[in-house]
C-alpha cells in the first residue's frame, strides 16, 4: 500500500510541477528534477523519505499485504 501511495504522491508532483512550469514559471521545472532525483536515489538505496512519512502516520500497518492470510479490500 505504501509503494501506491508514493508512486501516486511522485506521479501527481510530477505533473503539477509541469503545469505549474507552463502556466507559472519555468522554475517549477526543479521540483520534478527533484522528485526525478528522488526516485533513482531511492532505487539504489531502498530510502525513500516519504515512506518513513507514511510509516509515522501508521500507514501500512497490519495491511492484508504484510498479512497474507489475512482476509483484506484489494
Amino acid at each position: 500500500m505504501k509503494e501506491r501511495i508514493v508512486r501516486a504522491v511522485a506521479g501527481s508532483l510530477v505533473l503539477a510541477s509541469l503545469l505549474l512550469a507552463v502556466y507559472v514559471s519555468p522554475k517549477w521545472l526543479w521540483l520534478t528534477a527533484f522528485v526525478g532525483a528522488n526516485l533513482l536515489q531511492s532505487s539504489f538505496t531502498r530510502f525513500c523519505p516519504l515512506e518513513k512519512i507514511l510509516e509515522r502516520f501508521g500507514v501500512g500497518r497490519n495491511s492484508p499485504e504484510q498479512n497474507p492470510g489475512s482476509p483484506g479490500l484489494r
